[in-house]
């Protein structure tokens, strides 16, 4: 599907059948995950592989060694720099990461770091969601530009990003011209086209939610449900007619 938007879209995936989707229904980039269900992770090198020989566009690679929040000990950041050399070996084409420190400030001298080693490659440098949950984000944004950082995914400090719309429209306004601002969390077709208009943002991030099912998880004595109720046998993907329906309202 050919896009003529101005509007990018770029879909969060969490394994190659996303990607697939994500590329073919009208994305415009892939940012490439495993266990969505913890908020994404690193993908595995032979998921990215595997998308980059499929897929015809940009993917930024997530770098989390784990669930939970930003602040890592060396142990966990020494291998967090090297899943990110390794994802840039094989061909991702940026990498969105995020550090904080325990008091919820920015951690700068790795943020400093992962951009050094991500340009080094010519890749782009996304500091991701981290930046939602600190202190004061106009200073810790500040400070991303400073750090070299290109974009920056977030939902202004909200749980989605239409309920945080009125400081992601700051924040395009004021810094749109240093940073790359890209909204995300709880975008969809019915609200999306209404969001970009009254925020300015020129690019949105979306996961386009779907469910299928797998009844093999779940017994009346065994579970291995992620998701309680009605989707307690299935798993999430990318649906298709989201994204088409998304692209379309762009």
């Amino acid at each position: 599907m050919k896009n003529e938007s101005t509007t990018l879209l770029e879909i969060c995936c969490g394994c190659l059948e996303d990607a697939l989707v994500a590329n073919e229904a009208g994305a415009d980039r892939i940012e490439l995950n495993s266990a969505l269900y913890l908020g994404g992770l690193t993908p595995s090198m032979a998921t990215l592989q595997a998308v980059k020989e499929g897929c015809s566009l940009p993917v930024v690679a997530m770098v989390r060694h784990r669930g939970g929040g930003f602040c890592y000990g060396e142990t966990e950041y020494k291998l967090m720099l090297k899943e990110a050399e390794l994802l840039l070996q094989n061909g991702a084409d940026g990498i969105a990461f995020g550090f904080l420190q325990e008091d919820r400030n920015l951690d700068v001298e790795r943020t400093k770091a992962f951009v050094e080693l991500i340009h080094s490659h010519g890749k782009e440098a996304v500091f991701h969601r981290a930046i939602d949950c600190v202190t004061d984000m106009e200073q810790v944004l500040e400070k991303l530009i400073g750090c070299g950082v290109d974009r920056v995914l977030t939902s202004g400090g909200k749980a989605t990003a239409w309920e945080g719309r009125e400081l992601l429209a700051k924040l395009q306004k004021q810094y749109g011209e240093e940073i790359q601002i890209l909204p995300g969390s709880g975008l969809r077709k019915e609200n999306a086209a209404g969001f970009v208009r009254q925020t300015g943002v020129h690019q949105i991030h979306s996961s386009c939610r779907g469910w299928k099912r797998d009844n093999t998880g779940v017994t009346e004595s065994v579970s291995f449900a992620y998701c309680p109720g009605e989707h307690a046998s299935d798993y999430e993907v990318v649906s298709r007619e989201e994204v088409e329906a998304l692209r379309r309202v762009l």
